[in-house]
């Protein structure tokens, strides 16, 4: 369960960054996506913590 919520995690902060980071160019959203993808994992965990 907590690795599903991690790569559920991972792929949605990575998202979010991409997408903040993209008005502004491809190295910031790579950047954005990156701590992005930390943050969602992080979040999952925790959520996945909670829960058990």
């Amino acid at each position: 369960m907590s690795k599903t919520l991690g790569f559920i995690g991972a792929t949605i902060g990575s998202g979010i960054g991409w997408w903040l980071g993209e008005h502004v160019g491809m190295m910031t959203a790579f950047f954005l996506a990156v701590i992005g993808t930390a943050a969602g994992i992080y979040a999952a965990r925790r959520i996945s913590a909670s829960l058990m």
